[in-house]
């Protein structure tokens, strides 16, 4: 791997919690033995990943991660990214960056951005007035800056983990919820809110996404459980939905983002990604996507992609409580430093 090159990784923990302590209603948390198998995998996961970059979700415990890092041998060679101010007592987006690459301090977005406004009267005269009344993040965003080396740019990473697509539990609604009116709708409307807000999430990071990225070749990599698929409406949002087949000579959306599946799928004989099973259902939650800058075809081109790994062997198997293994599958993305002809080196 070259001085320049860099790699990037997602992966959602499982509420890796130190043992013992509570996990939301479960106040007796994990088992030790359950626990050292998780810090077993996690350890195993990570020390076989070896990427400079890995977006975590799902940690509760400082403490945990640090067992994890030190059982791969990863300690001496990684800065861990995690709320200064964590006590444990509910999950956050963490990151473990290869030292030597991070630049400045991390910083957790909790609020939306000003320019976020979901308000409307509707384009349409048959439509109601609109109004989502949200304005904070539900886990908060990770943003950090790396470089991998001094003649390269420094790239931005976002580490996200969107809203659950599990349906809001809306009988805990003390304020409205009637269990003779409402009870029979309840997954419905629980579906409903749990979509609003994540694609409320989607927007508001789309919205500081392009004021980093619009009329400027600021690098940026996003990584994280969106909670939904590659053509789903929060991908689309928050990707833009760029052009991936156009020639170099005018490839590139100024601020879109691409994902890592869609151009892995463009050099595979099928599409075999899955990150998550549901019912048996295989699909894909977890993505890395990143500006043009890390894309093949644009003519600002700095990386280019080398390959895309995806852990989910375990995902065969509903264990995940006892065998300490997670329910997400893990992704590595690689880039090689390989600015397009006439690109800045």
């Amino acid at each position: 791997m070259g001085a320049r090159d860099i790699s990037f990784a997602s992966f959602n923990l499982l509420n890796l919690q130190t043992p013992g302590d509570a996990i939301y209603g479960d106040t007796d948390g994990w088992d030790p033995v359950i626990y050292q198998r998780k810090v077993d995998f996690t350890a195993s996961v990570m020390g076989r990943l070896d990427a400079d970059v890995v977006g975590l979700q799902e940690l509760w415990a400082t403490e945990a991660l640090d067992h994890v890092l030190e059982e791969a041998g990863m300690t001496a060679d990684f800065d861990p990214l995690v709320p200064p101010d964590h006590n444990g007592n509910g999950i956050v987006c963490a990151a473990a960056v290869r030292k030597g690459m991070l630049v400045g301090e991390p910083e957790w977005i909790v609020d939306f951005p000003d320019e976020y406004v979901l308000k409307t009267g509707g384009d349409d005269p048959q439509q109601d007035y609109l109004e989502v009344n949200l304005s904070t993040f539900s886990r908060p965003v990770l943003h950090f800056q790396v470089q991998p080396d001094d003649r390269t740019p420094v790239i931005h990473v976002f580490v996200c983990h969107f809203k659950s697509r599990r349906p809001t539990q809306i009988w805990r609604e003390r304020s409205w919820y009637e269990k003779e009116v409402h009870g029979p709708h309840a997954t419905a409307l629980g579906y409903a809110i749990s979509t609003v807000r994540r694609t409320a999430e989607a927007a508001a990071l789309r919205v500081i996404i392009t004021k980093l990225t619009k009329k400027t070749d600021t690098p940026v990599v996003v990584i994280g459980d969106m909670n939904d698929g590659k053509n789903s409406n929060t991908l689309n949002i928050l990707s833009e939905q760029p052009t991936y087949l156009s020639p170099l000579s005018s490839g590139g959306g100024d601020n879109a983002l691409y994902t890592a599946q869609t151009i892995q799928e463009y050099r595979s004989v099928r599409d075999v990604y899955y990150t998550h099973v549901f019912q048996g259902q295989r699909e894909s939650l977890d993505h890395i996507l990143f500006s043009q800058e890390f894309y093949d075809n644009s003519k600002r081109r700095k990386w280019a992609f080398d390959e895309m790994v995806v852990q989910n062997d375990h995902l065969n198997f509903d264990d995940h409580k006892e065998s300490g293994t997670n329910d997400h599958g893990v992704i590595r993305v690689g880039f090689k430093w390989k600015p397009a002809s006439g690109a800045t080196s």
